[in-house]
């Protein structure tokens, strides 16, 4: 494989968990996109953002391309975590808006930059801090794809929804009623290991 065809297949990786994302917003109203459903607070909207910072950091100032967007929650007086939760302020239009605009700028730092030039990130142990536009692209495409998950548990918890994508829910077609019997059947095997 080439370079230009590893990078287009990491680069396809990475959009494809932005979109998958991104998804987990459709038909929600603007309480459960910021619903806080697990006890650590993981919600739909504050992961949005959270991904946009990232990925303006990791593709913008580790290759000396910063983005100009101010990042108030980074700043060093900021409230701990506040970059993964939105403010009353802070809107969706806002905030997918911003991640929008970090896919824009990473995307012209993947397209510009060969797979072997090196960075430094900052936020990085100094003897780690080096990394190629390769070992990038693969940390965010584990960053991105780590919260899609949290993203997908956190929608099917509000409504029940669960699948891959618009149009692939990559779930395998049941009958009626058959989830609810397989949860069940789980629950059950669960009690009776416990028992044991």
């Amino acid at each position: 494989m080439t370079a230009t065809g590893a990078k287009e297949d990491l680069h396809r990786y990475l959009q494809a968990a932005r979109e998958a994302v991104l998804w987990k917003l459709d038909g929600l109203s603007d309480y459960d996109i910021r619903r806080p459903l697990t006890p650590t607070g993981t919600n739909l909207l504050g992961l949005v953002k959270h991904l946009a910072s990232v990925e303006l950091g990791y593709f913008g100032d580790t290759f000396g391309r910063p983005s100009g967007e101010p990042l108030p929650w980074f700043a060093d007086d900021a409230e701990p975590n506040a970059d993964m939760w939105a403010t009353v302020d802070e809107t969706r239009g806002q905030i997918v808006a911003l991640y929008h605009r970090a896919w824009r700028h990473a995307d012209e730092t993947i397209e510009m930059l060969p797979l072997d030039t090196v960075g430094q990130v900052p936020w990085w142990p100094v003897d780690r801090r080096e990394a190629t536009l390769h070992r990038i692209l693969v940390h965010m495409i584990a960053e991105t794809h780590r919260h899609a998950g949290h993203a997908d548990i956190v929608r099917e918890l509000i409504d029940g929804a669960v699948g891959l994508r618009d149009g692939n829910d990559n779930m395998a077609p049941m009958k009626p009623g058959w989830w609810q019997d397989y949860r069940q059947r789980l629950e059950r095997t669960a009690r009776q290991a416990a028992e044991r």
